[in-house]
Parts: structure tokens; C-alpha cells; sequence
């Protein structure tokens, strides 16, 4: 029997606690770069009570994008896409940086954008980082913003960044950025989609990271923030479920911090001592 879809691209803590929340009674497709962290989510999930489905996809390549689009179809209409996929500094290149956060993320939310159901709502995982960038300029983020897809990595600000920190921040304001330009189209279709912005929140390779060679900046970081610790993937999914919920049916375009007041502090507070690092 066909029935509504929901979509998870990055089967990670944060990604399996919002779909948790919104995939009751649906089909739950669970798409991660390896397919063993899907199948692993998928056993998870399905223990759980829910039905779920697996795909490989490369967040980077159009073509898994839209064989994942036509996957999700399959099984009903597309109500719900999380994405929460992506790579991080540590983790990438410049290139793969842009490539995955930046132009990924562009390439879903316009292909997704294009069959989303009436009712349906989508979330973008981005990251407090994008909020440590300095204010761009209005053609900037213009660029940044409505810039046809695949002209996005040639744009010369952005094919001039050599730090993978630089790029990891750009890809997180286009993220937002992105957000806002494709609410005014997926409204067309009544649905809706903004992003989240979450500082460090706790997951197994968060946890890593707190005990690893940089654990004593870490644990500094997060003590002398406002809320003075992290977060935990179900805050992420509490705030994700109201946005895509009915009660949320009024919040399209935005973008919405939720680290502790992270944010705040580097700017203004206890963290200024950050800026020199960033």
C-alpha cells in the first residue's frame, strides 16, 4: 500500500533523532554515503517500529540525488526530507567541503524542491560555524543565494578559499542562504523548509573529540558558553519536529541556532578568545 514518504540523507544521532520524531507511519528511507551507516540506522529504526528502506548516496553527485528522489517516490508521496548529511573540516578538502556541503546541499533542495507533496516540509542541518563568518556583501549573498547550481563553486570568492575552515563556513551561510531562496518555491507547492544551526552536540565522534588531543579546548569552549555544556540530538530533534509539524506550517525560509548560546558568547562574551583561532 502506498504511503507518505520521509527522507533522511546522513544517517547520523541528529538525523535518526529527527526522522524518529516525523517518520511514524511512513516510509522512512534512510540514504547515507555508506550504505552500512543506512542499514545500521535501518535496524535501529525498524526495531523501533518503523519501515524503512536503504540507499547509497553521494551528497556530492547530482545523479544520486535524483536516483534518490526517484527511490523515495516509489513508495508514496515525499512529506518530509532531513538532510543532515555532510563532511567537516577535519574530515575533507577545500573541494570536498564545497562539493558535499555546498553544492550538495544546493542540489537536493532543488531537486527535492521540485516534487515535495503539498503539506510537506524539509530541514537542512547546518552549522553554527556559518554564523562565525563575517557579513557579506548583498551581491554576495545574492550569488550565494540564487546563483544557478552548478555555477556555484566558480563563483571567484568562493573558488579563491584555500582554508578547509573558510569553506566549511561558506557551504553552512549558503546552506542558509540556499534555504531561503528555495522556501519561495517550495511554498508554491505548500511546503515548507528551513535549517537548523546546531553548535557541538554530542555524538560518538563528538565524544571522541572531547577525549581526543583537542578535548581540553572542547571541554573549555562548552564551559564557558551560557547553557555551559553541549547539546544532544534530541534538543536538535524537538526543535526539527515543531518546524515540520503543523504547528509549524507559518516558518519557512529561516534559519534557527541552537547551541547554547555559543553564538553569542564568541561574538560578544567569555568566547571572543575564539576569533583569533577562526
Amino acid at each position: 500500500m502506498s504511503k507518505d514518504a520521509a527522507v533522511l540523507l546522513g544517517t547520523g544521532s541528529i538525523g535518526q533523532a529527527i526522522v524518529r520524531r516525523v517518520g511514524a507511519g511512513k516510509h522512512v528511507v534512510l540514504a547515507d554515503v555508506k550504505k552500512e551507516n543506512a542499514d545500521r540506522a535501518a535496524k535501529i529504526l525498524e526495531d523501533a517500529g518503523f519501515e524503512t528502506s536503504t540507499i547509497a548516496v553521494n551528497l556530492g553527485s547530482r545523479d544520486d540525488i535524483i536516483a534518490l528522489v526517484s527511490h523515495a517516490q516509489s513508495f508514496g508521496a515525499v512529506k518530509h526530507v532531513i538532510n543532515a548529511a555532510g563532511v567537516s573540516p577535519s574530515q575533507a578538502s577545500v573541494q570536498d567541503i564545497l562539493k558535499v556541503d555546498l553544492y550538495g546541499t544546493a542540489v537536493l533542495l532543488e531537486e527535492f524542491g521540485k516534487i515535495i507533496a503539498d503539506g510537506g516540509s524539509g530541514i537542512v542541518i547546518s552549522s553554527q560555524s556559518g554564523h562565525r563568518l563575517g557579513a557579506l556583501s548583498e551581491e554576495e549573498n545574492e550569488q550565494l543565494a540564487a546563483s544557478p547550481v552548478d555555477e556555484l563553486m566558480t563563483l571567484p570568492f568562493i573558488a579563491a578559499i584555500t582554508d578547509t575552515l573558510k569553506a566549511y563556513q561558506y557551504s553552512k551561510r549558503c546552506n542558509v542562504l540556499r534555504v531561503m531562496y528555495e522556501a519561495t518555491r517550495w511554498g508554491k507547492r505548500g511546503a515548507t523548509i528551513n535549517s537548523i544551526s546546531p553548535g557541538i552536540i554530542i555524538t560518538p565522534l563528538a565524544n571522541d573529540e572531547l577525549h581526543g588531543p583537542r578535548g581540553e579546548g572542547y571541554r573549555k569552549m562548552l564551559s564557558l558558553c551560557p547553557a555551559g555544556r553541549a547539546g544532544t540530538p534530541d534538543e536538535v530533534g524537538d526543535l526539527a519536529a515543531f518546524l515540520m509539524s503543523e504547528k509549524g506550517r507559518w516558518i519557512s525560509g529561516s534559519d534557527f541556532l541552537i547551541d547554547g548560546g555559543t553564538t553569542a558568547s564568541y561574538w560578544y562574551g567569555d568566547l571572543q578568545y575564539l576569533k583569533a583561532t577562526h
